[in-house]
């Protein structure tokens, strides 16, 4: 699977897992039930959802630029740090006035939900590209 076909595909399955376990987190840590926590994830999955698209097209523009080819465990850690450190910057200013935090406070939790989708996103695409194949520009 390749293209436009690939990204969607991939967006759509990654962000769906996260819907899930960003509702559930923000739930357990909000006194105001589950329909404001999903909000949150749902806002937060479309950030990301927006964000993981444009990301993933320049990585593969820079990818395949390389002259090694292949996706290795250097690169793939550098691929998922790149992506949550980005996201954590786009999310912050909302984790931090939805949940009404201070900015200390959603650092916090933004840092660790990132700690924890470092390896989420580094499983994640370890096993996508099991299942669907390296992209043309890793082979």
């Amino acid at each position: 699977m390749q293209g436009l076909k690939r990204r969607l595909t991939y967006v759509v399955l990654y962000e769906g897992l996260a819907l899930v376990l960003l509702s559930i987190t923000f739930n357990v840590l909000s006194d105001e039930g589950l329909a404001h926590a999903g909000v949150l994830g749902a806002l937060t999955v479309l950030i990301a959802v927006s964000w993981n698209f444009i990301y993933n097209l320049l990585f593969e523009c820079w990818e395949a630029r390389q002259t090694t080819r292949g996706r290795s465990l250097a690169r793939r850690v550098g691929h998922a740090a790149g992506f949550e450190v980005s996201l954590l910057l786009l999310t912050l200013p909302l984790f931090a006035w939805w949940l009404q935090l201070s900015l200390f406070d959603a650092f916090l939790l933004d840092a660790g939900l990132t700690l924890f989708f470092v390896f989420f996103t580094f499983i994640y695409n370890w096993g996508f590209d099991r299942v669907f194949g390296l992209p043309l520009a890793a082979q």
